[in-house]
C-alpha cells in the first residue's frame, strides 16, 4: 500500500486507446507518494539544491546526509512523484529533546517521539502551484498514523514562518541553531492521534519501504 494508506490518492491516467491492463504493465502512475530510499538521493539533492543555493548559500542536507537519512530512517521521507518524476520531497527524523540543537541536524534519535522535518522542497518546474502545502498536509497526516509521534518540529528562515503556519505550525521561538550569519525560527505542530482507536479510525497501514 502506499504511504498514505487513509488518504486518496490521484488516479493513474489511462490511454483510451490502450486497455487499462496494458496500461498498467507499461506506464507509471501519474501521481505517487511513495517513501524515499537512498536510490532517490541524487535527484532530491539536485532539487534540494537548486531550491537552497541561490536563496541561503547553503542546503538543510548535503548529499551525504540525504543517503544517511534515506537508510536510517527512510519512513520518515515522503515523495511525490509524476510519472516516475521526482517533483517534490520531505526528509524528516527522530528527535528526543525539546528543543533542536546541532546534533538534530545530523543524528536520528529512534526512540524519539519529536519528528525533525529537515528540509521541505519542490522542482522549480512545479512551484507555485500548490505541491508544498498538499505534500505537507499528507505528510503531516501521515505522521498521525504513527503511534510514537507526538509532534513535528523544523526551523526556518523568518520569511517563510508564515507559510508553514497555513499549515497548522506554531512559533516556538528563535532557534540556537545558526549556520555561518543565518538564523532561524523554530516552528512545531502537535501531532495528535497517537491512541491506536484513532490510528484504526484513519485506516493507517504501515508504508512500504
Amino acid at each position: 500500500m502506499s504511504l498514505v494508506g487513509a488518504l486518496p490518492f490521484l488516479k493513474p491516467r489511462l490511454s483510451p486507446s490502450v486497455s487499462p491492463g496494458r496500461q498498467r504493465r507499461h506506464t507509471l502512475p501519474a501521481s505517487e507518494f511513495r517513501p524515499l530510499n537512498t536510490q532517490d538521493a541524487i535527484s532530491v539533492f539536485e532539487i534540494e539544491k537548486e531550491a537552497f543555493i541561490s536563496v541561503s548559500g547553503d542546503c538543510p542536507l548535503h548529499l551525504d546526509e540525504v543517503r544517511h537519512f534515506l537508510m536510517l530512517c527512510p519512513e520518515l521521507s515522503m515523495g511525490w512523484f509524476e510519472e516516475g518524476r521526482l517533483v517534490a520531497f520531505i526528509i524528516g527524523s527522530q528527535w528526543d529533546q525539546d528543543r533542536l540543537t546541532l546534533d538534530a541536524l545530523t543524528l536520528h534519535k529512534p526512540k524519539g517521539s519529536t519528528v525533525h522535518i529537515h528540509v521541505l522542497a519542490v522542482h522549480r518546474t512545479f512551484r507555485q502551484q500548490g505541491k508544498g502545502p498538499i505534500l505537507m498536509w499528507r505528510y503531516l497526516q501521515y505522521l498521525r498514523c504513527l503511534p510514537y509521534v507526538r509532534r513535528a518540529v523544523l526551523m526556518c528562515e523568518d520569511f517563510l514562518v508564515p507559510f508553514y503556519q497555513k499549515s497548522g505550525f506554531k512559533v516556538q521561538g528563535r532557534c540556537s541553531i545558526t549556520v555561518a550569519s543565518l538564523t532561524f525560527t523554530e516552528m512545531q505542530y502537535p501531532v495528535r492521534g497517537h491512541a491506536l482507536m484513532r490510528r484504526n479510525s484513519l485506516g493507517c497501514k504501515h508504508p512500504p519501504l
